[in-house]
């Protein structure tokens, strides 16, 4: 039987040493909230609806899939613009800036690296370059055997490419007596002669159970061609698979800031539980000049044919703007239920219009004395990934030759690309 597409049920993959849950995105259901005088909420639209309480994505805030255990949202605080109610809460690129720490990144001189198999765990964002602990070994080469039989190896080197490129690596692995469990995990550092600089790391494993995983982490600093300005840009990936049911869940992570305050984020998520599947998709933009846009798209499907999902858009500039969106379901019969909003700010400060309506007859249209809030800058900007990015700074360029001129590929860029995007697009 379809699951009641209002409460998604939780889900957990049960992987070994690990916490990896199936969580499908929470979809629920909105009302327009208006705020009085006397700071009472009111219900301004017909019918019975549960209230929606959006958190913001990579928040690290943790909370039931029932309605009536959601926090109420508290006032913020902002650099250019005022708060009073908030509609709904604004989907934030909150990166975790102290992810867990997965597991001991050293042994003594001599031994093994310790055996890691420890998956990544879902909605961490993207880790600090701390967090890793990236320590470049120079001219290894060793391997050896576990007291139980496990075999490792830890080797290090260098690699040398155009505009006078340098990489320098170290990997290790390792695998347990009787071959069922392995992992491997790359670290490495880039520069070339024009400033670019690269730290990253990627990992991968599998257990005894069939469980897989992989990982990878990027840090980039470069100077824009176009405008002469320094950029600094970061990603994740990671996704798992489960050895023993359908189940999986795939993730991309993406951070750009450049030095006068443009910044973007965002993130694609992926999974599936057996006959469950859901997708979310949300991205943050600021001109760096007081304009931003936000957007998240979720939703979810059935292989019983049940699709349900929730959308929903911002675009401020100077206290005008909009916000609107949708919520909607399809039956397996086809069957389509749907609810639109949205809100008009008119940069007054004290009025909002809103207006929606659902194909079940609900419907509003009302001006209401509201101030309007947005996030004209975003909470972690330039500032913040320079003060977070100690190791990748301090990389040494290379030393151009004389006479030696960079090449130039305008073909290409050096943002980092995000996969093919093969998702079904929602209905």
């Amino acid at each position: 039987m379809a699951s009641n597409p209002s409460v998604p049920p939780p889900f957990a993959l049960r992987l070994r040493r690990s916490e990896v849950d199936f969580r499908p995105p929470v979809l629920l259901r909105r009302r327009i909230l208006i705020r009085s005088s006397d700071c009472k909420i009111k219900c301004c639209c017909s019918g019975n609806a549960t209230p929606i309480r959006r958190i913001a994505a990579g928040s690290g805030r943790k909370c039931g899939n029932n309605p009536e255990q959601w926090p109420v949202e508290s006032k913020k605080t902002s650099h250019k613009v005022r708060i009073q109610a908030l509609p709904f809460a604004s989907s934030q690129s909150v990166m975790s800036s102290r992810q867990e720490k997965f597991f001991p990144r050293c042994t003594p001189k001599n031994s093994g690296p310790q055996f890691r198999d420890t998956p990544p765990k879902r909605d961490t964002g993207i880790a600090n370059e701390k967090d890793w602990g990236i320590s470049l070994n120079e001219h290894v080469n060793e391997s050896g055997v576990n007291a139980d039989g496990g075999t490792w190896y830890r080797e290090s080197g260098e690699d040398f490419g155009e505009n006078g490129l340098r990489c320098r690596w170290t990997k290790m692995g390792g695998q347990s007596h009787d071959g069922l469990s392995e992992w491997k995990e790359t670290w490495w550092e880039k520069s070339d002669w024009r400033g670019y600089k690269e730290l990253g790391v990627e990992k991968s494993g599998r257990n005894s159970e069939g469980d897989s995983w992989w990982e990878t982490w990027r840090e980039v600093l470069y100077q824009d061609e176009w405008s002469n300005l320094a950029r600094i840009e970061r990603s994740a990936q990671k996704q798992a698979k489960s050895g023993t049911e359908n189940a999986g869940w795939y993730e991309n992570w993406w951070e750009k800031y450049d030095a006068k305050g443009w910044t973007e984020k965002g993130a694609h998520k992926y999974g599936r539980l057996n006959e469950q599947s859901w997708w979310e998709k949300w991205g943050e933009h600021y001109d760096g000049r007081g304009s931003v846009l936000k957007w998240t798209d979720k939703w979810a499907e059935t292989e019983l044919g049940t699709r349900w999902g929730d959308k929903w858009e911002e675009k401020f500039f100077a206290g005008i703007g909009s916000r609107q969106g949708e919520t909607w379901h399809v039956s397996p019969a086809g069957e389509r239920w749907s609810r639109t909003w949205g809100e008009e700010h008119f940069g007054n400060g004290s009025k909002v219009h809103k207006y929606g309506k659902s194909t079940t007859g609900e419907s509003w249209d009302i001006i209401v004395d509201e101030e309007t809030y947005y996030e004209a800058e975003p909470h972690y900007g330039w500032a913040d990934v320079v003060g977070d990015s100690s190791q990748l700074l301090s990389i040494q360029p290379q030393e151009k030759p004389p006479g030696v001129y960079p090449y130039l590929d305008f073909g290409s860029t050096s943002s980092t690309s995000l996969p093919k995007d093969d998702d079904p697009s929602p209905p």
